[in-house]
Order: structure tokens, then sequence, then C-alpha cells
């Protein structure tokens, strides 16, 4: 939690980015970063929930302060696509899908299926801050980013000490369903945000590739076995 809070802190003293520069975002990027924003404007209220309910109380309190994060990308998000003279999505498709999705079991699954939108996000994010012609886009990637390699090994702890109490082999059959979803999903985003992907010079396959290769590390350490091992097991390189 206390990671959680020195990022507020340092939030507050370094401000926002300038708003009023003006955005010149390519059409392509414009309607891909709409849909994402509507993926971070939450309120992250069954995730609080399920939280609460697992009784400990420095997890929901860090849980709140990563929704509150979340929320913040949404906020800078929205202010990004202003600044390019374009208005956020009241909702879409492929959000209402995965909120519908996490919240179908407990905590663990939640988390899961969390995990799959985080690792997808740092690629994307990571291909806006690196490809982006628009200082502005840049820079709000490279913040968002940055919070996203934040939150992936917060929600890999919890995740690892959930399943800890699993046989080893179910936790490995549990991690090789978790990438298997994950490819699924980087493939449905790398088709729906193409268009957007090639104006930042990233292909649709090297897109889904990096996201899966990217995932087998993150495997190994909520699986709590080596990378080596989870790669073996998995089936996948490592």
């Amino acid at each position: 939690m206390s990671d959680f809070e020195t990022e507020r802190e340092r939030r507050a003293e370094r401000g926002d980015p300038e708003w009023n520069r003006a955005a010149t975002l390519p059409p392509e990027l414009v309607r891909s970063l709409q849909r994402f924003q509507v993926g971070e404007d939450g309120d992250g209220s069954a995730l609080i929930g399920k939280a609460d309910r697992a009784g400990d109380p420095v997890y929901a309190r860090a849980v709140r302060l990563f929704v509150a994060e979340e929320q913040n990308h949404a906020r800078m998000l929205a202010l990004l696509l202003e600044a390019g003279g374009a208005r956020t999505l009241d909702a879409h498709w492929s959000d209402t899908a995965f909120v519908r999705l996490r919240r179908l079991l407990g905590l663990r699954v939640e988390l899961l299926v969390l995990m799959v939108a985080e690792v997808v996000a740092l690629r994307y994010y990571r291909a806006v801050r690196d490809g982006a012609a628009d200082p502005l886009a840049s820079e709000v990637a490279r913040l968002i980013l940055a919070d996203e390699e934040r939150h992936v090994p917060f929600h890999c702890l919890r995740l690892r000490e959930a399943l800890a109490p699993l046989p080893a082999p179910v936790r490995r059959s549990a991690v090789s369903a978790w990438r298997a979803v994950l490819a699924a999903a980087a493939v449905v985003v790398a088709a729906d945000h193409g268009p957007a992907l090639r104006t930042l010079d990233v292909s649709r396959r090297a897109f889904v590739a990096d996201t899966v290769r990217s995932s087998a590390a993150m495997a190994a350490d909520i699986a709590g076995i080596s990378r080596e091992a989870s790669a073996a097991a998995l089936g996948a390189p490592s």
C-alpha cells in the first residue's frame, strides 16, 4: 500500500501535463483512445467489495488506491481527447463484456481477468508512448504506463498468495488458462485497434506476440514457480 501512497504524493507534487497544448491526433488513434478511456473509467465497486470481504484491511485500502489511479487514467485520457478536439464515448462493447466477465465469480477470478487487461494495456500504452507523433499523447501514455508497470506486480503478488494453497498442477493449469485468455484478448484488441496500431508503427502480429511473450514471467510469478519451469510446463517460450 505504501507504494500507492508514495505515488499519490508524487503525482500531486508533479501536477498534470499542460492540457492547454493542442493535441494533433490521427482519427484512428482518437477512436482507439476513446475505447481505452471507457475501459479505464469505472468506479471499481465490485472489486472494492470483494477486497473488503477478503478480510485484509491493508489490501482493501491498496485496492481503493489502485482504483483511484485507474480513474485518474480515464481523466487524463478524456483531457487528452479534449485537447485533440474529440469527445469520450459513453460505452463500448468490449468494456461491457470485460466488466461482466470480471464480476462473474470471486476475487481470484476477477483479478485474473483484470490482469488480462493490465498486460494488454502495458503493450498498448508503450506503443502510444513510443509511436505517437504528438508530444502530449506520448506524455500521457508515459504516465499511464508507469502506473501500469506498478499495478502488474501488485496483482501478481495477490494472485500468488491466493493460489498458493492449491497444488502446483492446479496452479499451473490456472495460469495456462489465463495465458490462453490473454492471447485471445490480445488478438481481439489487435483486430479492433489495428488502424491505430498501424499509425504507431506496430503491426497486429507484433502486438499479440509481444503481449503473450511478456506474460511468461508474470505467469511464473503468479504460479510461484521459476520462469523456466513455467515455460516448460505451459509449453511456451520463456
